[in-house]
């Protein structure tokens, strides 16, 4: 099939549940920001029907939802360029997981790394929804024709899973209609890891705040968390291959590469030789410079909830605009009588 016949198209999704972390913005928040303005349509997504995959708390969820919007307005995503909503309020993306869960295959679900992670010892009792969930995604992304999608390299294999999905329903139906999306995995710190054990993804669950950067903290919060960092003794090499076998390091050099804009090879090249005594405070100072404007106008922007509920309906009109359409090609394709 022939890629090159759909009008270039990002879309990406991020849960509302658990508040932003650091790792939420330069794992993707930042790089969508990046992607707007470039002669590429991008459409972004808070997916509140993911987040009920697992049990959440209705106020909670409504409540994230908004804080989330205000964080990706917060961080450069821009209303105006592209389009960003809440994924509820397009029915189109439920409606087009269940023609997906008819196409995907039992065994490609069960390959499914994230759901095996999430599900642990205790498969029987989580939700369909989770178990299912591969299918909602591919939904998201097919329902717009999307051709590239932002992802962490945790969510590569959804992307994998996607084009699985839209190359058997073109054969099955003989037609040339989803494209095979491209996820697009690129720059320093894609994955942000936990401050305090480096060999875990900084997560908004985890047992202790000092583990994470929320990005609603403030200045001070910021500061104090990375200069109590789990480091190691070691200073900092000469090369970025002398960090093997010390996550913990590698991963605040990710960070500041990334809060930089700069690669971690050329940080290593600044810092080579440094302590953490002299590593630690530029990187508490570089993150309080990014983050904490970023903190203040999410709380600004968190006072007038109808302002960010008034942004995610004309989101939702836009998008609704593009899938609805789509849907209704593939109800066509499928055999679907539509009498109204």
């Amino acid at each position: 099939m022939a890629e090159s016949t759909f009008t270039p198209r990002v879309f990406s999704g991020i849960k509302p549940s658990g508040g932003l972390t650091l790792g939420n913005y330069l794992g993707a928040i930042k790089r969508w920001a990046e992607m707007q303005g470039k002669g590429i349509e991008t459409i972004y997504c808070v997916v509140d029907l993911h987040a009920i995959t697992v049990w959440q708390d209705p106020q909670d969820l409504h409540n994230g939802t908004r804080e989330v919007t205000a964080g990706l307005i917060a961080s450069g995503i821009d209303p105006a360029t592209s389009i960003l909503f809440n994924q509820s309020q397009v029915s189109a993306h439920a409606e087009l997981a269940w023609i997906f869960n008819c196409v995907a295959r039992v065994g490609w679900m069960n390959r499914m790394t994230q759901f095996k992670d999430k599900a642990g010892k205790n498969a029987e009792k989580v939700s369909l929804g989770l178990y299912a969930y591969p299918a909602l995604m591919a939904a998201d992304i097919l329902v717009y024709h999307a051709t590239h999608v932002p992802v962490g390299e945790d969510q590569k294999q959804h992307v994998e899973l996607t084009r699985d999905i839209a190359a058997k329903f073109n054969h099955d139906y003989k037609v040339d209609f989803f494209p095979l999306t491209n996820p697009v995995i690129e720059g320093p710190a894609t994955r942000v890891m936990n401050l305090r054990d480096g060999s875990k993804k900084m997560s908004k669950s985890g047992e202790s705040d000092m583990e994470r950067i929320n990005m609603l903290d403030d200045a001070d919060t910021i500061a104090r968390k990375f200069k109590k960092a789990r480091t190691d003794p070691e200073p900092l090499p000469d090369t970025l291959e002398g960090l093997a076998g010390r996550p913990e390091a590698r991963n605040l050099v990710d960070i500041y590469a990334g809060l930089s804009d700069q690669t971690p090879e050329a940080v290593i090249a600044d810092y080579a030789g440094a302590g953490w005594g002299r590593f630690k405070p530029a990187l508490a100072d570089l993150a309080v410079a990014r983050l904490a404007p970023i903190s203040d106008e999410m709380k600004r922007l968190m006072e007038d909830p109808g302002e960010l509920d008034r942004i995610l309906a004309t989101g939702a009109d836009k998008a609704e605009a593009i899938a609805r359409p789509i849907l209704e090609q593939t109800y066509d394709i499928v055999g679907l009588v539509r009498s109204r």
